[in-house]
């Protein structure tokens, strides 16, 4: 990584399964590697009931923000994966309680997807602003 790049990495969210970085900040953005409903205490993946695997996605965001001091407030873009787009209601109502925003949500997208890692039923990835220091 240049020395304009820094990754962040927390214990309240899970270690990637994979050789990426939990969040990537770059000019100011903050780029957020798709999470999925591992609990970062258990390393267990939540997959029974679509409404705990999105809560537990929305968590594993909002502690990644954290680490890199933002919160949803910053974020301006989101991508949502589902694996059925019939749970689309349920993860958007999960997803719109989470930004508590005055109607600025940030930009988004969400698609289905045949297969996502660890057979989650959603993962969600974001990209934030950092705030000046």
């Amino acid at each position: 990584m240049s020395a304009a790049t820094k990754s962040f990495f927390t214990e309240n969210a899970p270690a990637p399964i994979g050789p990426y970085s939990q969040a990537v900040a770059a000019n100011g953005l903050l780029f957020i590697s798709g999470q999925i409903a591992i609990d970062p205490d258990t390393g267990k993946m939540i997959s029974d009931d679509i409404e705990k695997e999105t809560h537990r996605v929305m968590l594993n965001l909002k502690a990644v923000l954290k680490a890199a001091g933002c919160t949803f407030d910053h974020a301006v873009k989101t991508s949502i994966f589902l694996k059925n787009m019939n749970d689309f209601a349920t993860v958007n109502r999960i997803y719109d309680s989470y930004l508590k925003t005055d109607g600025h949500y940030p930009a988004r997208e969400t698609v289905e997807v045949s297969r996502l890692p660890k057979d989650a039923n959603v993962e969600i990835s974001m990209v934030a602003v950092q705030p000046a220091k």
